[in-house]
């Protein structure tokens, strides 16, 4: 019989997070604190029209950094400019949730992104006015399970954290209060 445990930044969220929250925010019902949902991680691979080898290498690394088995995203219409015809595959995406979105994002920001050469936190403005915040990072190799002898290709990757709060505001505190290191305002 085995004993699962919470994860540390999950349980964090329900101990600390919660009530600093609704103390900050004023909410009438702890329903309404926001809460994060899901982590979308996608990377484009506009080089898989030519290079199909680059698909297999882009889903091993994917696979590695989130423990989940990537979806082959496929071109939805024709550019002919970029040859590019609808059905043909020009990405990879991770969808977690639950305790595995929690834990990936506890090796994000305690073993990832401190990794980044010259890091000053990440950008404060990336929110989307519905409490949602994208990032973009621009190697996989600053992933501790990736191998950098076997990296064929260095790929940006994205990052799209989805909240259930109402406002940027909010969500802006939701992601600092679970250590987000957000860079600091000039002046």
């Amino acid at each position: 019989m085995t004993i699962q445990t919470l994860p540390r930044l999950k349980e964090r969220y329900q101990q600390e997070v919660v009530a600093a929250l609704m103390q900050e925010f004023a909410y009438g019902n702890i329903m309404r604190v926001p809460r994060l949902s899901k982590i979308v991680v996608n990377v484009g691979l506009g080089e898989a029209v030519q290079n199909a080898r680059a698909l297999d290498a882009t889903t091993g690394d994917l696979t590695a950094i989130t423990g989940q088995k990537p979806v082959i995203t496929r071109a939805k219409r024709s550019i002919a400019n970029f040859k590019i015809r609808t059905g043909l595959p020009i990405g990879v995406m991770v969808t977690l949730r639950g305790d595995r979105m929690y834990e990936f994002l506890d090796r994000l920001i305690n073993a990832t992104l401190p990794r980044i050469r010259d890091f000053q936190g990440v950008p404060r403005e990336a929110f989307d006015g519905r409490g949602n915040y994208s990032l973009g990072l621009r190697e996989q190799i600053i992933f501790p399970e990736i191998e950098y002898d076997k990296v064929d290709h260095i790929r940006g990757l994205q990052f799209t954290f989805v909240t259930t709060a109402q406002s940027d505001e909010e969500a802006r505190r939701l992601l600092e209060l679970m250590g987000m290191p957000f860079a600091r305002r000039e002046g």
